[in-house]
Parts: structure tokens; sequence; C-alpha cells
């Protein structure tokens, strides 16, 4: 498995603007189960409601699962990129 990060800007129409708690809380719920049909692991997912920005932390074999889960809930992206270095390190 390797590590994939993406983003979402609002700016560039890539999160929804002014979206409520409860949509994006709903909204979540129909990713996270895109996710375990695609083998993908949603590990942490970011978002600054107030900026209309998400960052989304996740786990897939690759880069193509990270963007069927993206298909299958209409969720455009500006970038999803394969990440190799997590930090801090643990000692």
């Amino acid at each position: 498995m390797k590590y994939f990060m993406d983003t979402h800007d609002s700016k560039n129409g890539t999160f929804p603007e002014g979206i409520s708690q409860s949509d994006l809380d709903a909204f979540y719920q129909a990713y996270a189960k895109a996710c375990l049909e695609e083998g993908v692991v949603s590990i942490k997912t970011h978002v600054a409601n107030d900026e209309g920005k998400a960052y989304c932390f996740n786990m897939a074999k690759d880069k193509e699962a990270v963007f069927r889960v993206h298909e299958k809930v209409g969720l455009p992206y500006d970038t999803i990129v394969e990440v190799d270095s997590i930090y801090p390190l643990e000692k």
C-alpha cells in the first residue's frame, strides 16, 4: 500500500463552498463507503470549511484507486499525489 494526499479548494470548484457540517458528515459517509469498495483506507481528512479547503490522506494500492473513489462520489480534486515520507518519525 502507498500513501496519497489529495487537495480540494472552493476557489477551483473542487470543494463545495458553504457546505454545512451535517452535509459534510453525510458526504464523508458516502466517501468512506466508496473507499471500502475500492480498497482505499481513508486515514485522515482535514477540512478548513471557513477557507473552503480540504486535504485528504489515504492509503491505496495505486493512484487510480483514489481517482475511482473520487469519481464514485462525484468529488472533483485539484491534485492527488503519492507521498513517500511521513513525519515525525517514530524512534
